[in-house]
């Protein structure tokens, strides 16, 4: 997948902004998602950030079923791609289906001459039977250090395991190095790059020419609320990011 096709799967010329709702129960789950469907976010994200998958699963399916026109991605907290496919393959399977799966550790390793990890990761995701569009972590939060003089390398290693490769700040809510983003720009040539820490109304802009999707939580939250979104917020965030590109 190119950033054309990307962006043509999305019909949104400018960073596709997709709201991340960090899940506490179904009722939550679907007031944010009616947030996001309203305001016209082109898809959403839901993790399981304080319990288990297999907690998260029956509000995920009665998510899906409540919702089942919704561009609707997930994460597995901290689960990476092995783990996370054979169950998205089950999932397909009984019939609720997830557009997209977003794995913080994408296990790349740039010291490595061969990606050994990815590379199994890449066959059993084949192998699950699940067909959504997987956004890889490369040089991501929480993960081992990556030194930034190796940014440029470790978004071309990536390019062949993933859709979207998908970068971030050094924290939640942090915003992320533009001279990062500018290295993955030019290791991934035209393909699709996604931001996971930081991006809010204010700043969205100065990633917009280099980053086609943004993965947001904080920066479109009530103030010192990890759950809710603000609606205002994600207003003004769409409302800059469709501006992006339109002639004055």
């Amino acid at each position: 997948m190119d950033r054309s096709a990307f962006h043509r799967l999305f019909k949104c010329p400018g960073p596709v902004v997709t709201p991340v709702i960090h899940v506490q129960d179904l009722a939550q789950t679907l007031t944010n998602i009616g947030h996001a469907v309203r305001l016209g976010a082109p898809g959403i994200w839901l993790i399981n950030h304080d319990f288990p998958v297999d907690d998260f699963l029956p509000i995920l399916r009665a998510a899906r079923a409540a919702c089942p026109d919704v561009w609707l991605g997930v994460n597995f907290l901290a689960q990476p791609g092995h783990i996370a496919f054979p169950i998205l393959g089950r999932l397909a399977a009984e019939g609720c289906a997830v557009d997209a799966y977003w794995a913080d550790d994408a296990c790349l390793d740039e010291r490595q001459p061969s990606q050994t990890q990815a590379e199994k990761i890449a066959a059993i995701r084949e192998a699950s039977g699940w067909r959504g569009l997987y956004f890889g972590g490369v040089c991501f939060k929480k993960q081992r250090p990556v030194d930034p003089s190796q940014n440029e390398y470790s978004a071309r290693i990536a390019k062949p395991f993933m859709d979207v490769v998908t970068t971030s700040g050094v924290a939640t809510g942090e915003a992320t190095d533009p001279t990062k983003i500018t290295d993955f720009r030019r290791g991934l040539g035209n393909a699709p790059l996604a931001i996971a820490s930081g991006v809010t109304p204010d700043n969205a802009m100065d990633y917009a020419a280099d980053v086609d999707c943004f993965l947001v939580a904080t920066g479109i939250n009530h103030k010192g609320d990890f759950y809710n979104i603000d609606p205002a917020r994600l207003a003004a965030l769409l409302d800059s990011t469709r501006s992006y590109g339109v002639p004055k």
